[in-house]
């Protein structure tokens, strides 16, 4: 037997140790997307393992052939660190093409010994709780054309022996902790990458101009950073995004076997949420600067992005108005440009976006009339909020002029109504302050006021005490008189 594939089969438990003792080893072996569970310590395979979406614990397994091709370890439980497994002169990973170990419990630093690799192609060490910095034997395998380091606990500066993987097509470094600026080299060395996604780190200072040579970029996701400046106006020149798909253009993340065919994969941001993306991953074009301190207007030229799917710049300080490009960009699904201070009105040419499903202009100073079309009167009013805009689907009605009353978008009441509660709260504060400062606060902070309000008040209290002894005094005299009375009327 040199074949055995029995994926999604539903099976479950302990694989016998037998299993692993047979005579006869396998070239391919493919057990992914069961239940299984336990330690082994070897893998007796020869060529192509997947063990991948299973419940597997321990320290990750040996290989035992030195010809073993391409691994898959990912959505395991497997724990520990990487080194023995990578690092120790028994283990055969000499012409290892592709090792996928990605969502495990992997810990520590990340080993610096990748020049026993050589032949590696792609590598995903993604959604562990590996920590240190990225080490420089990375840079030691030329052939490398997928790298993912995502969601771990990884510092430091992007090291510069990195760009010497000039066959790169998907880099992902995103969510952790990475410092600097970001990289001019990528633009100038990594001239083939297809996916940039550095999401969530701490990079700082601005976008380099370099990143426009990315001839080849489909995917540019600088989100949830530091960085400042303007957006750079040569982002035009990201030509892959100004185009049509080809659906061949798939083909550049897959590579096929005889019994299966394997897909790069990557995890995007797009359309608000996370979604993986595989066998569709050459067909995702996408811009997300959000949440960062970018400044400046909206360059007009991001308008000339023709085959742009998702465009997010949410979360800055960009200014200015809505370019009247933006609207030509007629195959956007996604188009993001809420809280920053953007102000003018929605451009007409954003009827032309007939396959918006995503879509947000929220917390801006726009104004006017929201254009007529199909795609932007179905969106829920939260899409327009914290503007001054009019017109379907926000509540308020344009006048003759087409602009909206005064008060923005959003509120459950007008903006006469709102203005009269907001000074309802106002003169609140106000009386309480005061209150406070024209009475409380001269006895606390003023000692002989204090000690003459104490003296006030036991004077009101002793005139109180006497008033109340002789309205009692009063009434026990009248008790006296009416007894008397009494006794007298009965002589």
């Amino acid at each position: 037997m040199y074949s055995l594939d029995i994926s999604h089969a539903g099976i479950s438990g302990v694989i016998p140790t037998w299993f692993w003792n047979l005579s006869t080893s396998f070239e391919y072996l493919n057990l992914s997307h069961n239940q299984l569970v336990g330690e082994f310590s070897y893998l007796p395979i020869s060529w192509i393992a997947d063990l991948s979406s299973n419940l597997f614990t321990g320290p990750l397994p040996q290989a035992i052939f030195s010809d073993l091709g391409d691994l898959f370890l990912s959505k395991n439980f497997f724990s520990g660190s990487l080194f023995n497994f990578l690092c120790n002169s028994s283990n055969n990973l000499k012409v290892l093409n592709i090792l996928h170990v990605e969502s495990n419990l992997l810990s520590g630093e990340i080993p610096d010994c990748w020049e026993n690799m050589p032949m590696l192609e792609v590598l995903n060490l993604g959604n562990n709780s590996l920590t240190g910095k990225i080490p420089r034997s990375l840079g030691s395998m030329r052939l490398i054309e997928s790298l993912s380091l995502r969601n771990n606990n990884l510092f430091g500066e992007v090291p510069s022996i990195l760009q010497h993987l000039v066959n790169m097509l998907v880099l992902d470094l995103s969510e952790n902790q990475l410092t600097g600026s970001i990289p001019a080299w990528i633009g100038d060395k990594l001239s083939n990458l297809v996916i940039l996604n550095l999401r969530s780190n701490n990079f700082q200072d601005y976008i380099p101009d370099q990143i426009c040579a990315l001839n080849s970029l489909h995917v540019l996701d600088l989100g949830y950073n530091n960085i400042s400046g303007a957006i750079p106006k040569c982002f035009s020149n990201l030509s892959a995004m100004a185009t049509t798909l080809n659906p061949h253009v798939a083909n550049w993340f897959s590579r096929f076997y005889p019994d299966n065919s394997f897909y790069f994969g990557a995890l995007l941001v797009m359309k608000g949420r996370v979604d993986e993306y595989s066998t569709t991953l050459g067909l995702v074009t996408g811009i997300d600067l959000s949440v960062n301190s970018l400044t400046g207007e909206i360059p007009k030229e991001l308008g000339y992005l023709m085959g742009l799917l998702s465009l997010n710049l949410s979360g800055n300080l960009l200014t200015g108005k809505i370019p009247e490009t933006i609207g030509n960009m007629e195959m956007l699904e996604s188009l993001d440009l809420s809280m920053n201070r953007l102000h003018g009105e929605i451009p007409s040419s954003f009827s032309n976006l007939n396959f918006l499903n995503h879509f947000n202009l929220s917390y801006n100073n726009l104004t006017g009339q929201i254009p007529s079309s199909t795609q932007l009167q179905s969106f829920d009013k939260s899409s327009y909020i914290g503007n001054h805009l009019c017109g379907p689907p926000v509540t308020k009605n344009c006048n003759k002029k087409g602009e909206a009353p005064d008060g923005t978008n959003g509120g459950s009441s007008g903006g006469k109504k709102t203005s009269e509660v907001n000074w309802l709260y106002v003169s609140i504060v106000l009386g309480f302050a005061m209150g406070f400062w024209g009475v409380v606060a001269p006895l606390v902070l003023i000692r002989s006021w204090r000690f003459a309000y104490y003296k006030k008040l036991e004077q009101i209290g002793d005139k109180l005490c006497v008033f109340w002894a002789t309205i009692e005094t009063i009434f026990i005299i009248l008790i006296v008189y009416s007894k008397c009375g009494e006794r007298k009327g009965r002589k």
